[in-house]
């Protein structure tokens, strides 16, 4: 195929996946990025759904929890799994922020930052196939720390490079198609997990997790031939008084303090999930089938609801997240109730898979409608402080909140659900009172 021939091809690919007349006017980018739009759109939506994949199999949540525990692995590596996963890539953003105002062109960042990911999780799929006891549980830690490090130059990199790259009504659309793509690869993931031979299931998980390494090496190679020109460089300075001065935006600047606080409010639909599953383990008490039914219903939730939040993140975000915000608040108090007035209706097979499928299809509403808020929300190094502050924040509070798993004894899995459902209820009146972008 010629240049022309596929530059052609992008055009046409890009033109169909905006669904849009005026798919080339170009709004918040510069004019050279403009001509690159459709070829860059088309990598970089590629280079996400490989990592998304990845990411649906090394799942902490899942996968990743579900061989902790096969090779035998203590007990603390698995309530750590999670936390240190997304705190471990957001609480440095910071810090990482002042490191990348620094470099001119931002994709180099994610190209390095993807290739130490893939090392983590061969190393990772390395360590399922040949280590087991404390030794796999404290290598496997190890190596997700890492792995969340990484991911978190890549987090900053990606939405600098979307935001110099892609036009700013064409961005949800972006991150929600590649959500989508992720949904429908999740399926595939889990009807191969719910049909592995029981007496392989170590050794046919690890060489999984070493596909999935894979992927992301794949992604770079891909990423690296998105055309981004160079941007603004000043104030990389030291990283860590750089990282003092930014948080004082917080005092400073009040639409990003109100956005923050929403955010974290946002967390819920995050930290309900593990809720969601205990409650229906502790019902119905079989682990594998309940398993491929929730890994199912992330899947089909990304499908068929991301890009429908993404175009609608394009017309409005914060009205995205403020619905997102009302569907997981609702869906919790429906579940809470069920609980504690009709227990033998949580005891179907059906009724909480289907409740979490709802709570997925919000939280997808919510990664959409955060994200593509926080990079319209301003340009340049600008954006990159926004980024790392309101990441970093986030992630320390991911630890604090997430410790609400304690009141578990108190008042039970529905009690829980009930307390992040009011958190969704006050995220979705301060989303409601963000200003538009």
């Amino acid at each position: 195929m010629s240049a022309a021939q596929g530059s052609a091809l992008a055009e046409d690919l890009y033109l169909k996946l905006t669904d849009e007349e005026d798919a080339r006017v170009c709004e918040d980018i510069s004019d050279a990025a403009c001509v690159e739009t459709p070829q860059n759109f088309l990598l970089i939506l590629l280079s996400n759904f490989l990592t998304k994949l990845g990411d649906a199999v090394a799942s902490p949540k899942t996968v990743l929890a579900w061989v902790t525990t096969a090779v035998g692995a203590p007990a603390f590596v698995l309530g750590l799994l999670v936390p240190v996963r997304e705190s471990g890539s957001m609480i440095p953003q910071l810090f990482i922020g002042g490191v990348i105002r620094r470099v001119p062109v931002r994709k180099w960042v994610w190209v390095v930052g993807s290739l130490a990911q893939a090392f983590c999780i061969l190393g990772i799929g390395g360590v399922v196939l040949m280590l087991t006891g404390s030794g796999a549980g404290w290598a496997i830690l190890s190596l997700v720390v890492l792995f969340s490090l990484a991911r978190g130059f890549c987090s900053v990199a990606a939405k600098d490079v979307l935001g110099k790259t892609i036009p700013k009504r064409k961005r949800g659309q972006l991150t929600g198609w590649s959500a989508s793509a992720a949904g429908l690869v999740t399926l595939g993931v889990a009807l191969f997990l719910i049909l592995s031979p029981r007496d392989s299931q170590v050794t046919t998980l690890g060489w999984l997790l070493v596909g999935a390494g894979s992927l992301w090496i794949v992604a770079a190679l891909i990423y690296s031939r998105v055309r981004e020109y160079a941007g603004e460089t000043a104030g990389g300075g030291n990283a860590a008084v750089e990282a003092l001065k930014r948080l004082s935006i917080l005092r400073d600047d009040k639409p990003f303090r109100r956005f923050v606080m929403a955010r974290a409010l946002l967390m819920c639909s995050a930290l309900s999930a593990p809720f969601y599953v205990a409650l229906a383990q502790g019902a119905l008490g079989s682990v594998t089938y309940l398993l491929g039914l929730f890994v199912l219903a992330d899947g089909l939730a990304s499908l068929v609801s991301a890009p429908v939040w993404g175009r609608a993140a394009d017309r409005s975000s914060k009205r995205v997240m403020f619905i997102a915000a009302l569907i997981t608040a609702g869906t919790g108090a429906v579940v809470f109730a069920a609980d504690l007035l009709f227990p033998n209706l949580v005891g179907t097979a059906w009724f909480v898979p289907a409740a979490y499928f709802v709570l997925c299809v919000a939280h997808n509403g919510v990664r959409v409608g955060r994200k593509t808020y926080v990079v319209d929300l301003a340009s340049g190094n600008r954006r990159t402080d926004y980024v790392a502050v309101s990441n970093s924040l986030i992630g320390v509070l991911l630890l604090v909140v997430g410790s609400v798993g304690g009141l578990v004894s108190l008042i039970g899995y529905g009690g829980v659900i009930a307390v992040l459902s009011l958190m969704g209820f006050a995220g979705a009146l301060l989303s409601y009172a963000l200003p538009e972008t």
